[in-house]
């Protein structure tokens, strides 16, 4: 069987590595999004399926957004992934530059661009000087990536990822507080 690394790639963290610099609440945003992905038949885990699985889990992320109507938007779109949006994925690899991960047999595995995402979110933990990635350390990870699926999402149901990110950014939104 031919590997699916790119010649030359050097292979991204392990599940291991990835797990162990996440708060509790974010590992099991991370395993809701691999069962997701799983149930959607999908080899890899995507920006998208780690957006949903924030949105469902992160009560800290809903709050950064305009109320239920846009979480409902988002929510829409995402539920009708394997249905009609986002059958274009089916079958492909997102990639926006992330070094790929070597998956192993018996595993759903990150796309390289959400284990990007997962890197960049530990990265700003640390940044806080945190040592766990929470939720919106995730969120604000994805929307920084303007060529992930999420930001597609975002997009499609009309979030600004520009106005997220800022918001995410903004003081006191550290704790996932909603900037004014």
């Amino acid at each position: 069987m031919q590997s699916r690394t790119p010649q030359g790639a050097e292979p991204g963290p392990t599940r291991t590595d990835v797990d162990s610099s996440l708060s509790a609440a974010l590992a099991s945003v991370l395993s809701g999004a691999r069962r997701r992905a799983v149930r959607d038949g999908d080899r890899q885990v995507d920006t998208a399926h780690l957006l949903h699985s924030l949105l469902e889990y992160e009560p800290q992320v809903r709050a950064v957004f305009d109320g239920g109507p846009q979480i409902a938007r988002l929510l829409g779109y995402l539920v009708q992934r394997s249905i009609g949006y986002g059958l274009q994925w089916q079958g492909t690899v997102e990639d926006s530059g992330a070094v790929p991960l070597v998956p192993s047999a018996k595993e759903t595995v990150l796309s390289p661009a959400a284990a990007g995402a997962m890197e960049a979110a530990h990265a700003r933990a640390v940044l806080r000087g945190e040592r766990l990635a929470e939720g919106v350390d995730l969120l604000a990870a994805l929307a920084a990536d303007r060529e992930c699926r999420a930001v597609e999402v975002l997009r499609r149901a009309g979030v600004d990822a520009d106005v997220l990110l800022a918001r995410l950014e903004s003081d006191g939104d550290a704790e996932g507080e909603p900037a004014s």
